[in-house]
C-alpha cells in the first residue's frame, strides 16, 4: 500500500462529531483535523473543502500556493476549492503579498461572518449560552447562576437569550448553521447536596427535542467535558499540543482525552471519566475523586464552615477564615488528583494536562502549582506539564463548535460520506 494511502486509511476510521440528537456511544467519535493533509481521491470534494477551510483558519492568513504545500492538494484543486469557499462567503481576500518575485500572491483569510453557531452549556449550578463566528470569536455571551434548573426554566432562559442575540445585531441569523448543547452525562442522576425532588427528569430527557422547541436550527448534544476538550483543541492549547488530557472542574469533575488531534471517546463514549475514579486518599469509604475535586464539594465545605456562596465568582474575593477553608480544599484536591494524573501520564503520555472550568483563574493556578510540586518527584518515565486551559466558557464554546464540525471542519465522517457511491 502506498504511504499516502496508508495515512488516508487511518484518517477515515472514525465517526461524526458529537451526538446528533440524543444518540450516544460509538456514534459520538470525532476527528479534530489537526492533520491538514487532503486527498485527491475521486468524490472527496467535501472532505478536501473542509481541509482547506481548516488550513486557512489555522494559518490566519495564507496564499493558494502555501495551501497546496500544507494540504498536499494540487494547485488546480486548491484554486477550485478556494473559489467555492469565497463564493459561499466563508473565505475572503486580504490583499496581496508583496516583496517576493513575480506577481504578488493573493492572500486569503477566514470571513468571520461567513457562518455562526450557538453554544449552550447546561449544568447543575449554571446555564451559559454563547454565539460563535467562523473565526472562533465569541460574539455574545450570557451566564446565569441557576441551581438545579428544571427543563422548563432552561427553555425560558433560551427564549430570553436568543431574543437578546437577535436584538444585538452581532450575528447574521441567516448564517447560523446549528446549535450545540453540552451537559454532564449524569446531570439528573448524581446525588448532590440540595438537589431538588424531580431533578432526575434530566436523566431520561431528549435534550435535542427540548431545545428544538425554541431554536429552529439543527441541534447537536454532547458531554460537557468532551465539548470543552473539543473547544480547547480547535481554538485553545490544542493548536500547540496535539495530545492532551483535559480536566473540567465544574459542579462535578469530568475529563476529555485528545490523542494526535483526535478526540478519544472509548467504546461507550465515556472515556475520561476521572471524577468517578475511587479516591483512596479520602477519609471515608467508597469516595470518588469528584467527591473532593469539584465546585460543589468546595462550596459544601464553605457552607459547613458558615460561608455559604451563591456564585462561583465569589470565590475570588474570599479572605480570612473562608480562605483557610479554600486552602485546605486545594491541599485535599491535590492529593485526590495525584493518583489519576499518574495513571494518565503512564497510560496516555499526553503532551500536556489542561485544567479548566468554573473555578476563578487564581484558584486554578493555585491548584496547578500544587499539582506541579506534587508530581515533580513522581517515579514515572515522563510527567506532562500541567497548564491552565486557554479557552474560557469551554463547554459552551465547545458546544458551539459542534455544528462547525458537522458542517465545515474536517472529520473522518466527511470523507467517508464523500466516498460512498
Amino acid at each position: 500500500m502506498p504511504k499516502g494511502e496508508g495515512r488516508l486509511v487511518g484518517q477515515i476510521m472514525g465517526n461524526g462529531a458529537g451526538r446528533s440528537g440524543s444518540a450516544a456511544g460509538d456514534g459520538r467519535g470525532s476527528r479534530l483535523g489537526t492533520s491538514l493533509s487532503g486527498t485527491n481521491l475521486e468524490r472527496a470534494a467535501d472532505y478536501n473543502q473542509r481541509i482547506v477551510l481548516q488550513a486557512i483558519r489555522v494559518a490566519g492568513e495564507t496564499t493558494r500556493s502555501e495551501l497546496a504545500v500544507t494540504t498536499g492538494l494540487t494547485p488546480p484543486t486548491i484554486a477550485n476549492i478556494t473559489k467555492r469557499l469565497m463564493d459561499q462567503g466563508l473565505v475572503r481576500e486580504a490583499g496581496r503579498r508583496h516583496g517576493l518575485r513575480g506577481q504578488p500572491a493573493l492572500r486569503l483569510q477566514i470571513n468571520p461572518g461567513g457562518a455562526f453557531s450557538i453554544g449552550v452549556n447546561i449544568d447543575r449550578d449554571h446555564y451559559t449560552i454563547v454565539s460563535l463566528d467562523l473565526a472562533g470569536e465569541v460574539r455574545t455571551r450570557a451566564v446565569r447562576e441557576m441551581a438545579f434548573a428544571m427543563p422548563q426554566q432552561v427553555l425560558a432562559c433560551l427564549r430570553t437569550e436568543i431574543a437578546a442575540i437577535r436584538a444585538s445585531g452581532n450575528i447574521d441569523e441567516g448564517r447560523i448553521i446549528g446549535v450545540g448543547v453540552a451537559l454532564p452525562d449524569e446531570l439528573g442522576g448524581v446525588a448532590l447536596p440540595h438537589r431538588p425532588d424531580g431533578y432526575e427528569v434530566w436523566s431520561g430527557l431528549d435534550v435535542a427535542t427540548l431545545v428544538r422547541q425554541v431554536l429552529p436550527w439543527p441541534v447537536h448534544v454532547d458531554n460537557d467535558a468532551a465539548a470543552a476538550a473539543l473547544g480547547e483543541a480547535q481554538f485553545g492549547s490544542g493548536l500547540t499540543h496535539s495530545s492532551f488530557f483535559y480536566i473540567l472542574l465544574s459542579a462535578g469533575l469530568g475529563g476529555g482525552l485528545v490523542v494526535d488531534g483526535g478526540y478519544v471517546r472509548g467504546a461507550t463514549g465515556r472515556s475520561g471519566e476521572i471524577g468517578f475514579l475511587p479516591d483512596p486518599t479520602a477519609d471515608r469509604p467508597h469516595a470518588t475523586v469528584q467527591d473532593t475535586v469539584s465546585l460543589f464539594a468546595l462550596l459544601a465545605r464553605l457552607e459547613q464552615a458558615g460561608f455559604a456562596m451563591t456564585d462561583a465568582a465569589q470565590l475570588a474575593t474570599l479572605d480570612g477564615p473562608a480562605l483557610s477553608v479554600v486552602e485546605q480544599w486545594l491541599d485535599d484536591a491535590t492529593r485526590s488528583l495525584c493518583g489519576p494524573l499518574l495513571a494518565v501520564n503512564c497510560l496516555v503520555d499526553p503532551a500536556a494536562v489542561l485544567i479548566g472550568g468554573r473555578l476563578p483563574g487564581g484558584l486554578i493556578d493555585a491548584l496547578i502549582l500544587r499539582l506541579r510540586t506534587a508530581m515533580a518527584g513522581a517515579n514515572i518515565p515522563t510527567v506532562a506539564p500541567i497548564l491552565r486551559a486557554a479557552s474560557g466558557d469551554a463547554p459552551a464554546v465547545g458546544a458551539a463548535i459542534l455544528p462547525f464540525l458537522d458542517r465545515m471542519l474536517p472529520i473522518e465522517s466527511a470523507l467517508m460520506q464523500a466516498g460512498r457511491g
